[in-house]
């Protein structure tokens, strides 16, 4: 008897999981993933294109370091949100990578200009505080996945933005321009945060909702930050 109530509760808990993968499939919107399985391959090819433009063994580090966690982000974010993950637990540890890129992402997109455009205190204590940070964003994503979306969206912000802090810095010494294309990446990027604690807007649960938009803010930021190190870090 006891035996069999056992496998009852297996079986009923494997009907769960299984509704609930059936659910998350029925409700994903069909373009989900999509822009970020595009960004991938773009980030690759245009990460070992930095790599080969790079003519000094510092500038080989900072735009390696970079380029990997360009493609570790879109690549780790199509992966999880183009397969159809048949187990829960599948699921939840690709949610937690694909949440803790988005701190590996910020730390790896300020280390070129950290480590090439500033020196002494400024580079080392911004390269100190924000991949610290960026690691215990990373550790509080890993423990805490069913955190509340603002939660997450405040953190990614606020590890975004330390960078701001050296940013006169940054400006004086690669320029004006740069400086624009950094500040306004950073802004779409917070735009992209609202977006996604919100939830709107929006358009197509369907099709293209309100994640889709989230993604396309993202890959916005990043291709003006690709271009502020192509063009004034290296």
């Amino acid at each position: 008897m006891a035996g069999n109530a056992r496998d009852a509760a297996v079986e009923k808990a494997s009907a769960v999981k299984d509704s609930a993968s059936e659910s998350i499939k029925a409700i994903k919107p069909k373009f989900r993933g999509v822009s970020h399985e595009w960004a991938f391959f773009l980030s690759l090819g245009l990460g070992i294109s930095l790599l080969m433009i790079a003519d000094t063994p510092k500038k080989s580090l900072a735009v390696g370091i970079y380029a990997i966690s360009l493609c570790a982000l879109f690549g780790v974010s199509a992966l999880y949100h183009r397969v159809n993950w048949k187990s829960v637990r599948s699921r939840m540890m690709m949610r937690r990578l694909d949440h803790s890129m988005i701190f590996l992402l910020i730390a790896g997109t300020v280390t070129p200009f950290a480590l090439l455009n500033l020196t002494g205190t400024w580079s080392t204590a911004i390269l100190v505080a924000v991949w610290s940070a960026a690691i215990v964003g990373i550790i509080v994503e890993l423990l805490w996945i069913r955190s509340p979306k603002w939660v997450s969206a405040a953190m990614y912000v606020a590890v975004g933005w330390i960078g701001a802090v050296a940013f006169p810095q940054i400006v004086g010494t690669a320029g004006v321009w740069a400086g624009l294309l950094i500040a306004t990446g950073g802004i779409l990027y917070t735009v992209g945060a609202v977006v996604y604690a919100t939830g709107r807007p929006n358009p197509s649960p369907t099709y293209f909702g309100y994640h889709e938009v989230f993604h396309l803010f993202v890959i916005g930021a990043a291709a003006l930050h690709f271009a502020a190190v192509a063009m004034f870090a290296l």
